[in-house]
């Protein structure tokens, strides 16, 4: 299969991570030194700027906690993405999310504002913490709805340049009566990449991972995206060749190129296009060929 991926994408993967952590580093970083010199500048309009670092310190600790909650951000907007189809699901445990982001920032920036006026000689005072928490979380959840927003548009804007597989033609509805035959599975998947369609056979899958609300099937070397749950991936896919290996994955037992046991009674898949696969001591069993397909 040609490979229709776009030659800046490609590169664009082989680098994604740390231009995915340079770019919040410098976007927290900016708006730091942006609010610190706005602060400065009130402060001295208003005859208050008596010393300049505690106006640095208050700043700086802030936009450093909120730069540490990034991860933990990513992976929670990971487990509840905002789509749609899953908007009355999951914004509930967004609202959940952005409260527990402010109380992880104020209190980290607290900490680190003890520990700067200490530095000083000094004693720092948030002040009633009920009263100053509240008025700090008015302006913790509108940082938290942009950045959950920003996650969620880069994932957007990420399918559609790498493409988003679809199965390719999907069985009938079954009949009432009398009892359908199990669905055909389907030996192609439909493949979208910005305006250009193309084919994915199902034998050149190597392994699929779950991912949240996806499932990401790994093909040539790249990542395709397809909507649905392992387990309803699975039963599409011929028991004889794709097996689950993990609570997250499925690999096909032709792509694999080595079993190496881990000392936990789990192993490491090595597959034949370089990556790894872990497989869990649960699931050894699958890799005997007389027992795939079996329950």
């Amino acid at each position: 299969m040609a490979d229709p991926t776009a030659p800046w994408i490609a590169r664009y993967r082989t680098l994604r991570r740390p231009l995915e952590i340079g770019f919040w580093v410098v976007v927290i970083g900016l708006q730091g030194v942006l609010n610190t010199a706005v602060t400065l500048f009130d402060l001295r309009e208003a005859g208050l700027l008596t010393r300049w670092w505690p106006p640095v310190l208050w700043e700086l600790s802030s936009h450093l906690v909120v730069l540490a909650l990034i991860p933990a951000l990513v992976a929670w907007e990971r487990r509840f993405p905002l789509h749609w189809d899953t908007l009355r699901r999951h914004l509930p445990w967004h609202l959940l999310g952005s409260v527990l982001f402010s109380l992880a920032h104020v209190a980290g920036m607290v900490a680190l504002r003890h520990a700067g006026h200490a530095l000083m000689g000094e004693r720092y005072d948030f002040g009633p913490w009920l009263e100053q928490w509240l008025y700090e979380y008015l302006k913790d959840v509108r940082a938290y709805a942009l950045i959950v927003g920003a996650l969620a548009g880069y994932r957007f804007l990420l399918l559609r340049l790498q493409g988003e597989a679809r199965v390719l033609d999907e069985a009938d509805p079954p009949p009432a009566a009398p009892p359908a035959p199990p669905p055909a599975r389907p030996e192609r998947f439909l493949v979208r990449q910005l305006r250009k369609e193309f084919l994915i056979a199902a034998a050149d899958i190597e392994w699929v991972q779950a991912q949240a609300n996806y499932v990401g099937l790994r093909v040539g070397g790249h990542d395709y995206l397809l909507r649905s749950t392992l387990a309803e991936f699975a039963r599409q896919l011929d028991p004889g060749r794709f097996v689950q290996v993990h609570r997250s994955y499925l690999v096909n037992l032709d792509r694999i190129a080595e079993i190496e046991p881990l000392d936990s009674g789990d192993a490491r898949l090595k597959m034949r296009d370089g990556s790894t696969v872990p497989c869990s001591r649960r699931y050894r069993n699958a890799l005997d060929p007389g027992s795939a397909g079996k329950p």
